[in-house]
C-alpha cells in the first residue's frame, strides 16, 4: 500500500512539473527527473513520509536550473550556488543569508556532496534568532544540473567533489563545520558566513 501511495504521488508530481514546463522538457524527461530525485533522496532519507514532496521540489529545481544552464530562461539575476559536504549547516546558512540580505536579486542553491537526511537543530535555532526560517529547507545532493546553472559556486570543505566548468566563478570558503558544535559556536560561524555573504554581494554588485 506505501509503494501504491508513493507511486500515486509521484505521478502526480511528474502532473504538475509537465504543466510547468511544457514546451522546454519532454514528458519522459520530467517523469526520469522525478523518480531518480526521489531515489536520490530516499537512499539517505531515515523517514519516508514526506520524501515524495520532496522529491517534487527537488526535481523542479534540477528543471529549473536545466532550463536556466541550457538557455531556456534568461540569466535576469545572478545565480550563486553553495556547496559542503553535509548541506546541513554552512551552506543552507550561507543560503539563506544570502537569499535574505539579496531580497531577490540573486537566485541561490545550495547542494551537499554526502548529503545528510536533515538539517543541523543548532543551525535552525542559530539561523531563526536572525530572523531567517530555515524550516523549508532541507538536505540534498549536487547534481550536475546546478552546477551548470549557476553564475558563482562557493564551496566549504567539500575538497574535489564539485565538477569545474569554464566560465564560472568558484569560491572556496573555509569555514568551521558546525556539526557536533554548541549554539555559541554555531552562532559565530553563522556571523562569518554573514560577514563573507555581504563580501559576495558588493562583489556581484547588486543594487538595492
Amino acid at each position: 500500500m506505501a509503494t501504491m501511495l508513493t507511486d500515486d504521488q509521484l505521478a502526480g508530481a511528474t502532473r504538475r512539473l509537465k504543466g510547468e514546463f511544457a514546451g522546454i522538457f519532454s514528458a519522459e524527461t520530467i517523469e526520469e527527473i522525478v523518480r531518480d530525485s526521489y531515489q536520490q533522496l530516499a537512499a539517505r532519507a531515515k523517514v519516508a513520509t514526506f520524501l515524495p514532496t520532496l522529491a517534487e521540489r527537488f526535481g523542479r529545481e534540477r528543471l529549473s536550473a536545466t532550463a536556466r544552464a541550457e538557455g531556456h530562461t534568461p540569466r535576469v539575476i545572478p545565480e550563486v550556488l553553495f556547496v559542503c559536504v553535509h548541506n546541513a549547516g554552512r551552506s543552507q546558512m550561507a543560503a539563506g543569508l544570502l537569499g535574505h540580505r539579496a531580497r531577490g536579486r540573486v537566485s541561490v542553491r545550495s547542494a551537499g556532496s554526502e548529503p545528510t537526511d536533515q538539517i543541523n537543530p543548532a543551525v535552525f535555532q542559530a539561523m531563526r534568532e536572525i530572523g531567517i526560517d530555515l524550516s523549508e529547507a532541507y538536505p540534498k545532493p549536487l547534481t550536475d544540473e546546478v552546477v551548470r546553472a549557476a553564475d558563482v559556486v562557493i564551496t566549504m570543505g567539500c575538497g574535489d567533489a564539485c565538477p569545474i566548468y569554464p566560465g564560472k566563478r568558484y569560491r572556496d570558503w573555509e569555514l568551521t563545520d558546525p556539526q557536533g558544535k554548541d549554539i555559541a559556536a554555531v552562532r559565530a560561524i553563522r556571523d562569518d558566513i554573514d560577514r563573507r555573504v555581504t563580501e559576495l554581494i558588493q562583489e556581484l554588485q547588486l543594487r538595492g
